[in-house]
């Protein structure tokens, strides 16, 4: 299926028009990390890699996207990248990933202060440059402390397919200059 978008880009002229990222969303690990505390794709879904993935999204000039949670858990329930920072960095320079989205599911509490700088140190530890996109939902007042974290940030709940919930983020977005 990423290939495929990847195809498509290309074919239908979206990547001349600066395009330029497929995205793998949740659900791309297994549920356990190795003994090491590495992530590992789902050799099912992914039989040669998320590197195998990356190398043909690259070779179409395009970049390749990868997800992860700023928490023990995904929004799916896989392993997310609390206290794995470091490892999980590694594991995403190594496959040739350029984009992270970090997302905020199953938040223990813990500030985000305390959880998003963390990953962010550790992708600026890498010699690969990979894009930091922050998805915590606008909680905790995101655009007054995410443009010194990451390099995109969500800032709000997620957008539903009705007016109210579009109006309602347009709201919470009103309230920042």
């Amino acid at each position: 299926v990423i290939m495929d978008a990847a195809d498509a880009m290309v074919a239908t002229g979206l990547k001349d028009l600066g395009y330029e990222y497929i995205n793998i969303d949740d659900c791309w690990a297994v549920h356990n990390r190795t003994d090491d505390g590495k992530l590992i794709p789902d050799p099912i879904k992914f039989p040669e890699g998320i590197k195998g993935v990356a190398d043909y999204v690259h070779g179409l000039g395009l970049k390749l996207g990868i997800y992860s949670d700023a928490d023990t858990n995904t929004c799916q329930g896989q392993p997310g990248s609390l206290g794995h920072e470091k490892d999980d960095e590694e594991s995403f320079a190594e496959w040739g990933v350029d984009y992270l989205k970090y997302d905020n599911c199953f938040n223990t509490g813990a500030s985000a202060l305390d959880r998003y700088p963390a990953m962010r140190d550790a992708l600026n530890a890498t010699a690969r440059p990979i894009f930091y996109s922050i998805c915590n939902w606008g909680d905790e007042k995101t655009p007054t402390w995410a443009p010194e974290v990451g390099n995109s940030w969500r800032t709000s709940a997620d957008i539903k397919d009705f007016w109210l919930s579009m109006k309602h983020n347009f709201r919470v977005n009103a309230w920042y200059p």
